[in-house]
């Protein structure tokens, strides 16, 4: 099995979803869905950039879990509680 080393999307999820858990307390937030399942085409920068939760190989179509796929996996199946108070 191939593997996909991602620790900044990682990092950025951590952050911005610890920052929502907080706003949470205080408004009414019913729900959050991840932008980007996947690495796809982005008509600003065509397919330059990756940013999805599974990398796309262009070329053969497979797909592969980046290491925030799994990391993102046990945060919803702990309902958040990794992530900071």
């Amino acid at each position: 099995m191939e593997i996909v080393h991602d620790p900044g999307r990682i990092d950025f999820l951590a952050r911005y979803l610890t920052q929502l858990k907080k706003a949470a307390a205080e408004i009414d937030l019913r729900g959050y869905f991840q932008w980007s399942l996947m690495d796809n085409f982005e008509w600003a920068k065509g397919y330059s950039e990756r940013f999805g939760l599974i990398f796309t190989d262009y070329q053969t179509q497979q797909r592969i879990c980046k290491d925030s796929a799994y990391w993102y996996k046990e945060l919803i199946c702990t309902n958040g509680k990794s992530l900071g108070e």
